[in-house]
Formats: structure tokens, C-alpha cells, sequence
């Protein structure tokens, strides 16, 4: 193994080529760290922590470190981070629980200063969360999402693809697809037009898009009709049968329409 001279990292550590790792770092022995990958100093990696190849680490993170969670018992997990994925400053990362047995952060994600993730949470691909957001336990952010600083989102919340989230926003509830949330409480201020034309949607598509939600929170008030209307009178679409599906299945509920 190279020699990372004042850091303490154990020799049962799997570290790939190229790796940096800078002065008073420590790296416990059940972690995996792939190629190419540079983590500053004073940073912490715990066991269980499963690191992928391009990552940059920054100074202060701490990564799979034991859950906060009162049920969790010293189970076997792990923490999860793909590949040319960004931990700024002070970010914290939890490892998971019995429920998930992981927490997960996907590929080509930023975290920005002060990030919390708590146990169990799931994020997608080309998320970026920016400074001081806390996400309590079990939340799950899928692909390409945007989430402002100091925003706090609650244990369990779902954030569908493509959503933008205010700062400073509490999430209490389920944001779904392509919007921009904002407001107190969180409220729906429309399709995210201008993230959807950055990663190429067509015309065509966020006509889509705009029409399913503009039967779903401006023209119904009940959204049992909302999406029975949907369903049944809007073209199909890719862009419909994600919305539709992901608040059919909901169980927490969705965040409010304008007022």
C-alpha cells in the first residue's frame, strides 16, 4: 500500500490507485475506496463505508459513522458513495440500519459544506445539495435533483426526479416530479422549466409536464379527480406515467398546491 505519511489508516483498508489522502486523516478497516479519488485532511471514513473512483473529500467530513437512530443495535451496514461524487467541508454521512441496511449516495452528486444525511437515506445520481441541508433519516431523492442551502427535509419524505426545492424550505411532504417547490409550507410554484431544458427535455416533453400538473394543482382541488382526469383525458406520455405513478404511490402524501 502507498505510504499516506501522518494519517492513520488501517492496513485492512482496500485502496485503489492513484488515491490521495492528505495529512491526519484516519480510515478505519472495513472501507473500500475506489481509483483516483482524493480525500483532504481530517477527514473520518468508518467502517462499512464503500467509496467509489473520482471522488474529492474535503477537509472535516466524516463518513459511516454509526447512526443516531435509538433502534439502531451495532447491525452490519454500510455506507454507499458512487463515483465522481463531491463531499464538501463538514459534511456528515450516517451508515444505515435494519431498514435499508445502507445509505446511498449515487454518481456525480455534490454535497455542499455542512450537509447532513442521516441512516437509511437513498440519493440518486446528479444531485446536488447545497450548503447546511439536513435530511433526517429514510429520505429518498432521486436522480437530478436540486436542493438550496439550509433547507431541512423530514424523516421519510420521497423527492421525485428533476425537482427543485427552495432554500431555507421545510419538507414535510413528498415533492414529486420536475417541479420547484418553495414557500412555507411547502407549496408547489411550478415545473422546473429552466432545469428541465438544461439536461435536454424537449418542447414537447414540458408541454407535458406543465399539463399534467396544471390539472393536478390548479385545476382540481381533490386529487383523486386530479388524477383520475389525468389519466384519462391527458395524452400519454413517459412524463405522465412518472408523475401519476409516483403520486399514486405516495403513501406519505404530496406537498400543496398554490393557494
Amino acid at each position: 500500500m502507498t505510504n499516506y505519511p501522518l494519517t492513520n489508516i488501517s492496513p485492512k483498508a482496500k485502496i485503489g490507485k492513484n488515491v490521495t489522502i492528505e495529512p491526519f486523516t484516519t480510515i478505519y478497516g472495513d472501507v473500500e475506496i475506489g481509483d483516483n479519488t482524493w480525500i483532504g485532511s481530517n477527514v473520518v471514513i468508518m467502517d462499512g463505508a464503500r467509496i467509489g473512483s473520482g471522488c474529492k473529500i474535503f477537509p472535516g467530513a466524516i463518513i459511516s459513522a454509526e447512526s443516531q437512530d435509538l433502534k439502531y443495535n451495532g447491525e452490519y451496514t454500510q455506507t454507499i458513495i458512487g463515483d465522481n461524487t463531491t463531499i464538501r467541508e463538514y459534511v456528515t454521512i450516517h451508515k444505515g440500519t435494519i431498514d435499508k441496511k445502507v445509505t446511498k449516495i449515487g454518481n456525480n452528486c455534490l454535497l455542499m459544506s455542512y450537509v447532513h444525511v442521516a441512516h437509511d437515506c437513498q440519493i440518486g445520481n446528479n444531485v446536488i445539495i447545497a450548503n447546511l441541508v439536513q435530511l433526517a433519516g429514510h429520505v429518498s431523492i432521486d436522480d437530478w435533483v436540486i436542493i438550496e442551502g439550509t433547507a431541512a427535509v423530514q424523516q421519510f419524505v420521497h423527492i421525485g426526479q428533476h425537482a427543485f426545492i427552495a432554500g431555507g424550505s421545510l419538507v414535510r411532504k413528498n415533492v414529486p416530479p420536475y417541479v420547484k417547490a418553495a414557500r412555507e409550507p411547502l407549496s408547489y410554484v411550478g415545473v422546473n422549466t429552466i432545469g428541465l431544458r438544461r439536461r435536454g427535455f424537449n418542447d414537447q416533453q414540458i408541454i407535458n409536464v406543465e399539463d399534467i400538473y396544471r390539472v393536478i394543482y390548479v385545476q382540481n382541488s381533490n386529487m383523486t379527480t386530479a388524477l383520475n382526469v389525468a389519466d384519462l383525458e391527458l395524452p400519454k406520455s413517459d412524463e405522465k406515467e412518472v408523475v401519476l405513478d409516483f403520486i399514486r404511490n405516495s403513501t406519505k402524501g404530496i406537498m400543496r398546491g398554490l393557494s
